[in-house]
């Protein structure tokens, strides 16, 4: 089968070292907003600041660091967003032990990680890129996502229990140990970068920011992508604190309960990730990605008729099931489309712009969508970004462009270092 052919052990490194991280990621998942309530006594507003303000932040912080990474080593690069996130967020721990740890030590460390979550993560598609061939491509990102639907469904349970065991800040120093780990994993590659970055009028100045939106903007097909992703990302990701308040506060579901609708269905990302290089092979990339990212949008406004008891909750995790596992076919074709028609010159500030927008927006419209709640109702905030979803297929590309776009002249080959 193709989706089980090995890729190598160099990718089997980079693999391993993704699991690592994602794990210790999704173990901590929250754990900065259960920190500030158990530990600080903060109140909503002070969580929903910590919630939006610091991956906006971050955002806004890891942009100029793109023409930077562009004319630089990836590998490297890697490696040191994995120590910084290791290094800030041991000082919680630390600070928490002596008794120093307050709410702008938390924002700080929020801003730091999301800005090294954007790093990390533009440099890892560009290793990514030159490390496989392009007929490999799907098959390595459908496993990331695999990994990541696997990490989202056994980490928060895993972690809620951890720290109702060991107290508020133990998910917090797994997290940071697990980047410890992803770094060493890395870093165990070895030198397979062949492509040598040739720094041109595109990346010679620090300050040309743009050029990662220029290019997105500039593709007919990435361009309607982009815009497709960031509002659906965004309104799904704003009706989950709704549809929280709706289901724990409005209709007595106990937490237990809530944690189970969102983990069960994760088993639909599974299955996605795992049924996206078949769906490609018989149908085509292009046709894949307009039917699941259609299909993806319809799932949501069923939430909003989410009733109570045992019929509730299981209705909710059918509808969860449902868009993840379109989700989980959509986003690695997306991401392997993504590299496809970007050249290596350029794909850590086309990731990195991608990134940065993507979580600035998510805050913002999810800020907003808080005060919608607050005003109507969170059962009305959730039916109405449902009905916004239900609009976004018409941005998704109907032509089905060639592929290509980002082929180069042949990368220059180097000689390795020893790694």
């Amino acid at each position: 089968m193709a989706g089980r052919r090995s890729l190598g052990r160099r990718f089997g490194w980079l693999w391993g070292a993704y699991a690592v991280s994602t794990a210790g990621t999704w173990l901590a998942f929250d754990a900065f907003a259960l920190i500030a309530v158990l530990a600080l006594d903060a109140g909503p507003t002070q969580v929903s600041l910590l919630a939006a303000v610091g991956p906006a932040v971050g955002a806004a912080v890891s942009v100029p660091l793109g023409p930077w990474v562009e004319i630089r080593r990836k590998r490297p690069v890697m490696m040191t967003a994995d120590l910084v996130r290791c290094v800030v967020l041991l000082s919680i721990p630390v600070a928490f032990t002596l008794g120093r740890l307050g709410f702008g030590q938390l924002l700080l460390v929020s801003v730091a990680v999301a800005a090294a979550d954007i790093t990390f993560n533009a440099a890892a598609g560009a290793f990514l890129k030159d490390l496989l061939p392009r007929q490999d491509l799907l098959v390595a990102n459908g496993r990331f996502e695999a990994t990541t639907w696997t990490a989202s469904m056994v980490g928060p349970p895993l972690g809620g229990a951890a720290i109702g065991l060991f107290g508020p800040v133990t998910t917090v120093v797994a997290d940071a140990v697990s980047h410890l780990v992803s770094a060493f994993g890395i870093r165990a590659i070895g030198d397979a970068e062949k492509y040598a970055p040739r720094p041109g009028p595109a990346v010679r100045r620090a300050g040309d920011v743009l050029e990662g939106w220029r290019h997105i903007l500039s593709d007919p097909v990435l361009r309607p992508l982009f815009l497709n992703s960031l509002l659906v990302n965004s309104l799904i990701m704003a009706a989950s604190p709704p549809l929280l308040i709706l289901m724990v506060d409005d209709l007595h579901f106990a937490p237990w309960q809530y944690a189970l609708a969102f983990a069960v269905p994760c088993t639909g990302g599974l299955l996605g990730s795992r049924l996206a290089p078949r769906l490609v092979a018989r149908h085509g990339r292009h046709r894949v990605l307009l039917t699941t990212g259609a299909l993806r949008a319809c799932w949501p406004v069923g939430l909003a008729f989410t009733g109570s008891g045992a019929p509730g909750l299981a209705w909710v995790m059918v509808v969860e099931f449902g868009l993840i596992a379109c989700c989980g076919v959509f986003n690695p074709v997306l991401a392997t489309h993504r590299l496809d028609r970007t050249p290596m010159s350029r794909v850590t500030r086309t990731l990195s712009a991608w990134s940065a927008t993507g979580k600035a927006t998510t805050a913002a419209v999810t800020a907003f969508w808080g005060v919608l709640a607050a005003w109507t109702s969170p059962r009305a905030a959730i039916a109405v970004a449902g009905a916004l979803l239900l609009v976004t297929p018409l941005l998704l590309p109907r032509r089905d462009h060639a592929t290509g776009a980002g082929r180069e002249p042949a990368p220059v080959a180097v000689e390795p270092d020893g790694g």
